[in-house]
């Protein structure tokens, strides 16, 4: 079983995705191999991971058909630019071995250079019409920079693709993504970015906080698995990283129980408006130089 969200293009995704930032290529295509066997039919992943290689080849190993997986991929800065973007593509291709993507996503706002995002959205728009993707979006943009995206482009994103999980909600990004018809995909769902190396010198780990280990204890679930739920209950899409195959799967086995609106509103009220990741308004020059190889 599974649950199906509608994007405003009339595609449909598979809610819950497997992300793989921060796995290994070593240990990518055995854990796309995993979800695939456990059920997933989403996999996330971006030319900065240094894995849509192995994400490939472990579709190519499940035996699960093509047409059956939803892939999402992700532009880097350094390729941002309208010519640029379009060859993204080509290098996107080549890694993962198709000739096809089902979501394929601006990764930063990149606000020091935001002509040049703009013109990097505008090659999605022409990879969508010329259908090479089914669907367009951005990842870490905040409101304001939806508002100078909306005004310069023709579509309006499908996704966007930022940190959430109990402890950083971003109501403001999801009230400005509703308003207009755009899907909220956490990344981090189950709060692992509190791990993230070089943010934030608080590391508190979501997943001993004690309101969500008691509701888990009360439905005989993790506190991984009551997250996972309460992004889906509340119409997320959710694509929690793992490289164990037994968590893989855990991740997954979401759909024989449900949250209560009371358990909702605890796991709601957790939010401390504290990013963990990297402010998308905060611009990263170095980071953002980094190239991506050609296939």
């Amino acid at each position: 079983m599974t649950i199906e969200l509608t994007l405003n293009n009339g595609v449909t995704m598979p809610a819950l995705g497997l992300g793989v930032f921060q796995s290994a290529p070593e240990d990518t295509t055995a854990a796309v191999q995993s979800a695939l066997a456990a059920g997933y039919r989403h996999i996330d992943t971006a030319a900065a991971y240094g894995n849509e290689r192995e994400v490939g080849e472990g579709l190519r190993a499940s035996g699960v058909g093509r047409s059956e997986v939803f892939i999402e991929t992700k532009v880097w800065v350094s390729d941002y630019g309208y010519e640029q973007t379009l060859h993204a593509w080509d290098k996107a291709m080549g890694k993962l071995g198709v000739d096809y993507l089902d979501l394929f996503i601006l990764h930063q706002p990149a606000p020091d250079r935001f002509d040049q995002t703009i013109a990097a959205y505008k090659a999605l728009e022409k990879l969508l019409d010329d259908g090479k993707v089914r669907a367009i979006g951005v990842s870490n943009f905040m409101p304001h920079h939806l508002k100078e995206l909306l005004v310069a482009t023709d579509i309006v994103p499908a996704v966007n693709q930022v940190e959430l999980h109990p402890y950083f909600t971003q109501p403001d990004v999801q009230a400005a993504n509703a308003e207009h018809g755009i899907l909220t995909q956490a990344w981090s769902p189950i709060g692992g970015i509190t791990f993230y190396p070089g943010w934030g010198e608080e590391r508190r780990n979501v997943m001993e906080d004690p309101a969500i280990v008691a509701i888990a204890q009360a439905h005989g679930k993790t506190p991984a698995q009551v997250m996972i739920r309460w992004h889906l209950q509340q119409g997320r899409s959710a694509i929690p990283k793992s490289t164990n195959p037994d968590r893989i799967a855990a991740n997954f086995d979401v759909f024989d129980f449900e949250l209560g609106d009371t358990e909702l509103g605890v796991i709601d009220a957790l939010d401390r408006g504290v990013r963990n990741g990297p402010d998308p308004d905060v611009a990263r020059p170095e980071r953002f130089a980094m190239v991506i190889p050609e296939a």
